[in-house]
C-alpha cells in the first residue's frame, strides 16, 4: 500500500499508487481501479478536512506545543512529562497536559487527579485542572474509564479518532505549553499526532532514555522519526542515570555462609554514627545500567542532536510520582529535582 505519511490518509486497504482520497483524480485515476474504496473516494466531497480546520483554530491560543517521547517504554517518560509539567506551571506558565498514551494512560496517577471526569461547556470538553496549582489543566483517556485497571484494546483508527477529538474538542484557553505524552516508539498515535498538529506548528520532542545501549538504539529511531515528519528535537534526557540517595536511606545486609541474608542496617549506621559521623550528610550513588559506552550523551554527539541532562534515579521522585504530586517543593527529592530543573530552565530559556 502507498503512504502520503502525515499529510493525509490513505484507506489501509487501498490500492498501491493510490491519489489519496482528497485528489480530484480519487476513484477516477487508473490506479484506483478495483479499489473498494473507489465509489467512496469519486463521489466524497474534496478539500481541506473541517476538523483540520478546526483544531488549527482550537490550537491558535497555544503558544508552544511539546512532545515526551521514547524509544521504549519503562524509562521514566510519564513521570519527566509529569514533573516537566509541574514545573512549568510553578514558573507561572499556563500549561496543558495531553495523554495520548491510549493503551497505557498513567498521567492521572501521576498528576493526583485519578477519579476524576471530564466535564464539557458549550466551549468544548474541559481538561481537569490539578487542585495545588490553577496554572496546569490535563487530558487523558484515563479520566474516560470506568475502573483504573480497565484494558484499553482498540486499533489504530479508533484511537486516533479519539486523539483527534483531543485535538479538536479540548478548550484549553490561553496556554503558554501544551505537553503532549506520546507512548513508547513510533505508530499510529505519533503519526496522528503529528498530522494533526502540522497545520499549528510543533516546537519540538524531548526524548526521554535510559543510559544503556539496548535503550539507546530505539532512540536513534525516535529521532530518524522526528526528522522525517520534520519535528525539531528539543534534546535527550536520560533518565536514571544511576542510584543516588542519601547514605541513611540505603539498607545494609550481611550474607552468611550458609548463604541466609541478614539485615544489618541499623548495625551499619551505628558505626557510622560513632566512626565516621561527616558519611551521614553524603549521598550513595551506583550504576544501575550500563554507560561504559557513553550513554545517552555520547548518542547526541554522534546523531547532532541537543543534550539536555542526565537525572539520576531518585526513590523519593518516584514516590512523588506514585503520590501525583511535584518533587520540587519536597526537600527529599533534592537530588532529582537539581537535575530536573537544570534541564527545565535550558527549556524555557528557548522562550
Amino acid at each position: 500500500m502507498a503512504s502520503n505519511g502525515v499529510n493525509g490518509e490513505i484507506p489501509e486497504d487501498a490500492n498501491e499508487h493510490c491519489p489519496g482520497p482528497q485528489s480530484e483524480s480519487a476513484g477516477k485515476a487508473d490506479a484506483c481501479a478495483g479499489c473498494p474504496n473507489q465509489e467512496i473516494c469519486a463521489t466524497a466531497p474534496k478539500g481541506p478536512d473541517p476538523d483540520l480546520v478546526a483544531i488549527a483554530e482550537r490550537m491558535a491560543t497555544v503558544k508552544r506545543k511539546i512532545l515526551v517521547l521514547s524509544g521504549k517504554g519503562g524509562v521514566g517518560k510519564s513521570t519527566f512529562s509529569a514533573q516537566l509539567s509541574f514545573a512549568l506551571a510553578e514558573a507561572d506558565r499556563q500549561v496543558g497536559l495531553l495523554d495520548i498514551d491510549i493503551c497505557g494512560p498513567s498521567i492521572p496517577k501521576m498528576l493526583g487527579l485519578e477519579g476524576h471526569d471530564i466535564h464539557q461547556s458549550n466551549l468544548g470538553w474541559s481538561p481537569v485542572y490539578v487542585e495545588s496549582n490553577s496554572n496546569l489543566g490535563v487530558m487523558s483517556i484515563g479520566f474516560m474509564l470506568p475502573h483504573p485497571d480497565e484494558a484499553v484494546i482498540w486499533r489504530g483508527p479508533r484511537k486516533n479518532g479519539l486523539i483527534k477529538q483531543f485535538i479538536k474538542d479540548v478548550y484549553w484557553g490561553e496556554l503558554d505549553y501544551l505537553v503532549v505524552d506520546a507512548p513508547p516508539g513510533t505508530s499510529d498515535e505519533h503519526i496522528s499526532i503529528v498530522q494533526f498538529l502540522q497545520a499549528s506548528g510543533i516546537d519540538g520532542a524531548i526524548i526521554v532514555t535510559t543510559p544503556q545501549q539496548v535503550a539507546l538504539i530505539d532512540v536513534r529511531k525516535e529521532i530518524s522519526f522526528c526528522r522525517k515528519v520534520g519535528i525539531k528535537v528539543l534534546g535527550v534526557v536520560e533518565n536514571m542515570s544511576g542510584l543516588k540517595q542519601p547514605l541513611t536511606d540505603l539498607k545494609f545486609s550481611q550474607v552468611s555462609e550458609s548463604e541466609s541474608e541478614k539485615d544489618v542496617t541499623e548495625w551499619a549506621l551505628n558505626v557510622i554514627r560513632e566512626k565516621a559521623p561527616e558519611l551521614l550528610d553524603t549521598f550513595a550513588c551506583s550504576e544501575i545500567f550500563d554507560s561504559s559506552q557513553g550513554g545517552a550523551q555520547k548518542m547526541c554527539l554522534e546523531m547532532g542532536v541537543p543534550f539536555l541532562g542526565k537525572v539520576p534515579m531518585d526513590p523519593q521522585l518516584c514516590r512523588a510520582a506514585e503520590e501525583g504530586r511535584s518533587c520540587f517543593g519536597d526537600k527529599s527529592c533534592s537530588v532529582s529535582a537539581l537535575a530536573l530543573k537544570g534541564i527545565i530552565q535550558k527549556l524555557i530559556a528557548l522562550e
